[in-house]
């Protein structure tokens, strides 16, 4: 199946995502160096507070997958009809912007859905009608769409199997699988694999519950089938896909570590920060609502490192909420502040990779709207992806003040990243860095660079609201001028705003932002 024309053959990655620390007084032990930064204070500065901010520019303290911020696709879109559009040269065209990515087809509905290896189910004979097949089944038809939208996209496919069509004795029945996975191999699909979405819901679904060490026999069941088959006899596999981790998911995920930790290539769960709670926009603004994902971060690396040292740890499927988000404020310009630190939370923590929920059609968590238009959160994204690379920069920031305060309120509400800038953006020398900002404080910050970026030229990308709706605006300005798509083909230039060598940054209140200093020459940064 050919692809739009828009999708050039031989597709690579604009951009690889990146990672950064977040903010701190006190870094800890591992964030490298950890020199006070001299405390003269500029003229003047009495009455507001001046942060100052140098960056370790010597050796990144993580390094995170290029594929970092990767995107989801819900089986719904079967259900729903939308599968057709995936055809769509705006779709292509929006998708490909966040390349490279991993497209993971999973969700609620993937352990009811079979694969019938039919090109036209409405004609085949003895079965059931085509609504019976266009709701619960996933056809060849259908997983050619699914592919070609992938491949056109530079997206890599993940697809989740079924986990849930079970023998009498409790263990996977293959026989379905075994079948889709010969019909890709066929056609000769890369995929990467998965089986089954949040095991620990089960019971709740079906009456019947899964534990940890069956889901870990059937994973390596699943391992199994694939090294029969030649075209996946190295696919990666990843699992098992848990929610929020309590007490049950976590006893679920120690029985499946036990049993398939050296099964899997990544260890993945998912997370949503709120049951319906969120009422107002301001709601996204709380730092408490922000920091719920670090203990759960904590909880899955103690039983991962506990059986699996080492082993990477992928956030698969986050959002605002698990229902789908909430109409008019999970698709807002408000719901970015979230995102963003979720972002820089995972990186900081040492996650290896996070799946958004969704690109396309999940309620109001989407990136992309039902009439293909980019919501704030896609574009937030497409920044992230043109101007953040995979390696972490530990940052050391201290404030200036005229009365000693605690240095939390500040820290909290005002959140700073670095990273080295993205190989991929030549628009930047090799050894440059990029900052991004999230500012919920109701004012605005003033930030002097210190040491390595002392006095380097600065590009500015400020995103905010635009038009009278504020932050539930589903629109955006970057520096002032509005972002909307060219053509179907075409995504707009992000143009910079050139600072003044030495310029104080000025951070509007509620507001993120992207700095990227030009030519530091940073050591860590020269050298992919």
């Amino acid at each position: 199946m050919p692809c739009p024309s828009s999708c050039p053959p031989g597709l690579l990655a604009l951009m690889a995502p990146g990672l950064a620390l977040m903010a701190t007084f006190s870094l800890p032990s591992h964030a490298g160096d950890r020199r006070a930064l001299p405390v003269e204070k500029p003229p003047g500065v009495k009455g507001r507070t001046l942060i100052l901010l140098d960056v370790n520019t010597k050796s990144p303290v993580r390094i995170i997958s290029e594929n970092f911020l990767s995107l989801q696709l819900d089986p719904s879109i079967i259900h729903d009809g939308w599968l057709d559009f995936l055809s769509s040269r705006r779709l292509v065209t929006l998708a490909r912007g966040l390349a490279p990515a991993f497209l993971r087809f999973a969700g609620k509905r993937t352990d009811f859905l079979q694969f019938h290896n039919v090109k036209n189910p409405a004609k085949s004979r003895g079965g059931p009608g085509p609504d019976y097949y266009l709701k619960n089944y996933e056809d060849a038809r259908s997983l050619d769409k699914l592919y070609n939208f992938a491949d056109c996209s530079g997206l890599h496919l993940i697809f989740a199997l079924n986990a849930l069509r079970r023998n009498p004795n409790n263990s996977w029945n293959s026989s379905n699988a075994l079948s889709l996975l010969k019909y890709s191999a066929s056609k000769k699909y890369n995929i990467s694999w998965e089986l089954g979405n949040e095991p620990n819901n089960y019971r709740t679904l079906i009456g019947r519950s899964v534990n940890g060490s069956q889901l870990g026999k059937d994973y390596i069941q699943l391992r199994s089938l694939l090294q029969l088959i030649r075209t996946y006899s190295r696919a990666n596999l990843y699992g098992p896909n848990i929610g929020r981790p309590r007490k049950n998911v976590i006893a679920l995920l120690e029985g499946f570590m036990k049993v398939a930790g050296s099964t899997v290539d990544a260890v993945t769960w998912q997370h949503y920060y709120i049951d319906g709670r969120v009422a107002k926009a301001t709601d996204f603004l709380k730092t408490r609502l922000l920091d719920t994902l670090s203990d759960q971060i904590r909880k899955i690396q103690k039983v991962v490192n506990t059986y699996t040292p080492g082993k990477k740890i992928w956030l698969e499927g986050v959002g605002a909420t698990s229902a789908g988000g909430m109409n008019n404020l999970s698709n807002s310009y408000a719901a970015g502040f979230l995102w963003l630190n979720t972002l820089g939370l995972l990186a900081s923590q040492g996650i290896d990779v996070v799946v958004r929920h969704s690109f396309l059609d999940h309620s109001h968590n989407h990136l992309v709207d039902q009439n293909f238009n980019p919501l704030p959160d896609y574009w937030l994204s497409l920044l992230y992806k043109r101007l953040i690379g995979p390696k972490v920069l530990a940052i050391h920031v201290a404030g200036l003040q005229r009365k000693p305060r605690p240095g939390r309120v500040i820290r909290d509400k005002l959140r700073i990243y670095a990273h080295c800038t993205s190989y991929h953006n030549h628009n930047y020398v090799r050894g440059s860095i990029t900052l991004y900002i999230i500012n919920l404080h109701r004012s605005r910050k003033k930030i002097k660079l210190a040491g390595t970026l002392r006095d380097k030229i600065v590009h500015q990308y400020l995103l905010q609201p635009y038009g009278k709706d504020g932050l539930h605006s589903k629109s955006v300005q970057l520096n002032g001028q509005p972002l909307a798509m060219v053509d179907d083909g075409t995504l707009p230039e992000l143009k910079p705003r050139p600072l003044r060598a030495g310029r104080t940054l000025v951070i509007p209140p509620l507001t993120m932002s992207f700095y990227v200093v030009k030519n530091v020459n940073a050591l860590a940064c020269r050298y992919r």
